[in-house]
């Protein structure tokens, strides 16, 4: 379905030890809609991150890849929730970790509203999260690499060094916008982005039936 970027933001790279992002695949089973319903053990120990997420309507495989480029080939934007799980105990995860991980990708859930950029600058927005109705998250588009468009180019350079770039239609998670909060059975997780509306899910209350991989397994 696309890709997802991830430790783009400093204060999720402080809360993991890492210094740089990376970035995974996302498969459409891992897809909800807004206000869905998800198992709690569908992701091994889930922490939820708001986002701003972008669907291409161009290739990103040819030519400079500047920034003008990036924005031109943004179909659209909207708010997102990831869902970021670790196969490591208590998430003690070092770089390559997460990387082994298909960068700690677990589910998203993507808001109803399409955005396009002619009316929303990313670094601009500001980003509220709430997990049952508390304040659990705040953060804004320059917390992403600086602007979620530099993370997509980001992305972009490097999907297409590695032989496969980025195609019209994918969704790209460009980043966390603040810290990621784990969740508990039953939670109901909200995040407003100014420009871009706001997106949300809920956890069953079943408890997980998966345990991590010890380290050294």
């Amino acid at each position: 379905m696309g890709r997802k970027i991830g430790l783009t933001s400093a204060a999720v790279q402080a809360q993991l030890g890492v210094d740089q992002p990376d970035f995974g695949v996302l498969f459409d089973d891992m897809s909800y809609d807004d206000g869905a319903a998800v198992p709690f053990d569908a992701v091994l120990q889930p922490r939820v991150e708001a986002e701003v997420a972008f669907i291409l309507g161009a290739d990103l495989a040819e030519g400079e890849l500047d920034l003008d480029q990036v924005r031109a080939a943004v179909d659209f934007a909207l708010p997102a929730l990831e869902i970021c799980g670790s196969r490591i105990v208590d998430w003690d995860i070092s770089f390559g970790d997460t990387v082994a991980d298909n960068a700690s990708a677990g589910a998203y859930v993507l808001g109803a509203d399409r955005v396009r950029l002619e009316t929303v600058e990313p670094r601009e927005v500001e980003m509220v999260m709430r997990i049952d109705d508390e304040i659990v998250s705040t953060g804004t588009g320059a917390a992403c690499l600086g602007d979620p468009l530099l993370a997509l180019q980001w992305l972009a350079r490097q999907a297409r060094e590695l032989g496969s770039p980025l195609r019209a239609g994918q969704v790209v998670l460009s980043g966390a916008l603040g810290p990621m909060r784990p969740v508990a059975p039953g939670a109901t997780v909200t995040a407003e982005i100014s420009g871009l509306g706001s997106v949300s899910v809920r956890f069953t209350a079943e408890p997980t039936s998966s345990k991590p991989v010890k380290e050294d397994a």
